[in-house]
């Protein structure tokens, strides 16, 4: 879906009148984001492409994660690999549930007084990225059918997120 497309549905449950205002820019202007900048269209470039294209110009996905965290979600890179080693799905798969455990156990360390101190939370929240990240990992390798990446990874995964 291109951003135009997405903004013109978006625009269908929220008031482009709000937007412009809470933006600072005119009406026409929110109407122009959702039409095409190609062909016959008379489209301005929007946020959506404005941020892709800071994204791609600096390379650096916090822009992501700090959007994301902004919506109360989290981002995770997909994984980028070519070549397929199914012969690695068994210890991935041993390297999530040993994720999850050493979750499990940072959780029932802090919660044993009945208090969870700011670090304490801070490890909660370190590892739970942890765990999500080596299990996106693991589910676009699935879906790629391509394990490559847990070949690499497999071996350092529970001693790089300790």
């Amino acid at each position: 879906m291109q951003s135009h497309e997405l903004l013109r549905e978006v625009f269908k449950e929220s008031s482009p009148k709000l937007i412009a205002g809470e933006l600072g820019v005119s009406l026409s202007m929110v109407y122009k984001w959702a039409e095409s900048q190609e062909g016959e269209g008379s489209g301005a470039t929007n946020p959506l492409d404005r941020l892709h294209a800071m994204i791609r110009v600096t390379n650096d996905h916090r822009i992501v994660q700090w959007l994301c965290e902004k919506a109360g979600g989290f981002f995770i890179q997909n994984p980028k690999s070519k070549h397929p080693h199914p012969e690695y799905l068994i210890p991935a798969t041993n390297s999530i549930v040993q994720e999850f455990a050493d979750l499990l156990a940072v959780i029932a360390v802090a919660a044993s007084d009945n208090h969870i101190s700011k670090q304490e939370a801070k490890d909660i929240r370190r590892r739970w990225e942890d765990l999500k990240s080596v299990t996106e990992c693991f589910v676009k390798c699935c879906e790629d059918g391509n394990f490559s990446r847990l070949k690499e990874q497999a071996p350092t995964l529970a001693v790089e997120s300790k």
